[in-house]
């Protein structure tokens, strides 16, 4: 699968991630099958979270995969930590993005990660600690490199006060019906809902910032409430766009959303949730497709965007 830089990191990752948010939907030979047709198409970039099944998806993951030394050093593995369900809080400080690594480290059955990112952003935190939590993972080797998720810029900058690691990535919400943070840009200085700055600009900063996005829920619509491949009533003209583009190129309408997201020029990496191995073949297809200009602005205007 085609690669890119993670953020001003070495280290070369494949253009779409593999969540592992559902993976505890799977039994064991699904699960192990899961994993190795990804490893197949060249998808080793797996992404976890320590709240994913209460922990849970990173044991399944670390036994669907066999995990071993050698097994390791195959894949790219990514984790968050920073959020606490079971407080109904969020903590970036340095005790507990300590003891969530090594208990993420235990249930994946490794010695390091290659990224961590913290998880959602805590109004509470004090960038030194979190500083010292990476300091101490980094000099320990069990994290080689860092990110954020769900952060705007000046989030990012205040981290970035104390913390001296790189922040490779930043995880957002994006998909083509979830799309301000690209509408707004069409929008400067106009007197109309789309114009609102809701995120800060965070995808020019991440790009001044040589910061990878990595597009989470890219099928999505609203926080959850469906998709909108195949639905018609909320979406005809979006899906007889997608439709036509995909028959031209004779893939599925799932290869071409995410062959949106990889056409933008800010080389995302999309997060890639399903754990249909069918749907999985196909959004890594889109890895090999590149939209012209033109059907990148049709289906961004079939999902009801108005350009000014």
């Amino acid at each position: 699968m085609r690669t890119i830089k993670l953020g001003t990191s070495t280290l070369d990752v494949p253009v779409v991630a593999v969540g592992c948010m559902r993976i505890n939907s799977l039994d064991k030979p699904q699960a192990e099958r899961f994993v190795r047709t990804a490893l197949d198409l060249g998808a080793n970039f797996f992404e976890h979270a320590d709240i994913y099944g209460t922990g849970k998806c990173e044991e399944i993951f670390a036994d669907a995969i066999q995990m071993s030394p050698s097994v390791r050093d195959q894949v790219i593995l990514q984790s968050k930590c920073g959020i606490r369900p079971d407080k109904g809080m969020f903590d970036f400080s340095k005790e507990h993005i300590l003891t969530s690594v090594d208990a993420i480290l235990k249930r994946l059955r490794t010695d390091y990660l290659d990224v961590l990112l913290l998880h959602r952003p805590d109004t509470l935190v004090e960038p030194e600690e979190v500083a010292a939590a990476f300091d101490q993972l980094e000099s320990s080797g069990k994290v080689r490199h860092f990110g954020v998720s769900n952060q705007n810029p000046m989030q990012i900058e205040l981290l970035k006060k104390s913390v001296k690691q790189p922040l490779v990535a930043n995880q957002l919400q994006l998909s083509i019906t979830n799309a301000t943070m690209i509408s707004q840009g069409f929008n400067v200085n106009m007197e109309n809902g789309a114009a609102v700055n809701r995120d800060g600009s965070i995808l020019d900063y991440c790009r001044l910032n040589d910061i990878t996005i990595q597009p989470w829920s890219p099928f999505q619509y609203g926080f959850f409430e469906g998709v909108f491949l195949g639905n018609n009533e909320k979406f005809p003209e979006l899906n007889k766009t997608i439709d036509e583009i995909a028959a031209k190129y004779g893939v599925s309408n799932t290869t071409i959303a995410v062959a949106w997201l990889l056409r933008h020029p800010a080389n995302m990496q999309p997060v890639i949730g399903t754990m249909n191995i069918e749907r999985l073949q196909d959004c890594c297809k889109a890895a090999d497709i590149r939209l012209t200009r033109e059907e990148w602005y049709s289906i961004f205007r079939s999902a009801g965007n108005i350009l000014p």
